[in-house]
């Protein structure tokens, strides 16, 4: 399927219901209590991660049977299809740690990608009660949402105009490396801000940073629905040598990538 074929509104439309539904499972299972397993690689996972990807697959296999679906558990588990230059990529529940430690900083994320780029993108933050998504090739949006059904009013977000001798970046405070601080040194950034799981991108989106250098190892669905959302509202995410950042990579792995406005230029 190529890009033009698609109604973007209409999979919009679709998907915000899809994910508030995920959501609201989500809280379900948060209040009530849960288990904890871990998978291969020591990362935990709880029932709200599988009830999550259940309901966003059976919901994406009934929007649009042909698009392949790359999803976090079912990869875990061995179930990768075959992708070619259109797939979805699904985190259901981003930020398993903080949802663990009731922290609230969790999110659902689900991305379309085409030729290799994030186009449309979701992320529900259900602890928060927002829903960003990027309405592709024209702008993003928050919207406030009432009992994980009700959708508030659509407010169009944008990055910040940055200034270069005065920009705040997104970093951990405690769990920091050294070439992330090796970054903010050399462009002599002083101000942080600190925030978990894909909401990084979203408060980069709405102006809250400026800038997110991130040198650590995430997933394709970790940040595919949050580049989306940030290329909407002015940003991008290259490589940290300037080159594009792609997606359908071997095993869904990123490398070091750096997001911010277009209209700043990182050296």
């Amino acid at each position: 399927m190529v890009a033009e074929k698609i109604n973007y509104s209409e999979f919009n439309k679709f998907l915000k219901q899809t994910i508030c539904h995920a959501g609201l499972k989500i809280m379900g299972i948060y209040a009530q209590g849960f288990d904890i397993d871990y998978k291969d690689d020591n990362s935990p996972v709880t029932k709200a991660d599988q009830i999550a990807e259940e309901i966003i697959i059976a919901d994406l296999k009934a929007l649009a049977p042909h698009i392949p679906i790359i999803a976090e558990e079912s990869c875990a588990a061995g179930i990768i299809p075959d992708t070619e230059n259109i797939f979805w990529l699904v985190d259901p529940l981003d930020g398993t740690k903080s949802f663990i430690a009731k922290n609230d900083e969790f999110t659902v994320n689900i991305a379309l990608i085409e030729n290799g780029v994030p186009t449309l993108g979701l992320i529900y933050a259900p602890a928060l009660n927002l829903l960003y998504t990027a309405v592709p090739f024209s702008h993003a949006v928050r919207q406030k949402v009432t009992d994980h059904k009700k959708l508030g009013i659509e407010e169009i977000i944008k990055v910040k105009k940055s200034d270069i001798q005065n920009l705040t970046a997104l970093a951990s405070k405690s769990h920091r490396d050294d070439e992330t601080n090796n970054f903010l040194h050399k462009h002599n950034i002083k101000t942080t801000k600190s925030i978990g799981s894909s909401l990084k991108l979203c408060l980069l989106a709405e102006g809250g940073a400026d800038i997110y250098p991130r040198f650590g190892p995430t997933m394709e669905w970790d940040i595919a629905a949050g580049h989306a959302i940030l290329n909407a509202a002015g940003g991008i995410i290259t490589h940290p040598s300037g080159k594009d950042f792609k997606y359908g990579k071997k095993d869904y792995l990123n490398g070091a990538f750096i997001a911010h406005p277009k209209n700043l230029e990182i050296c």
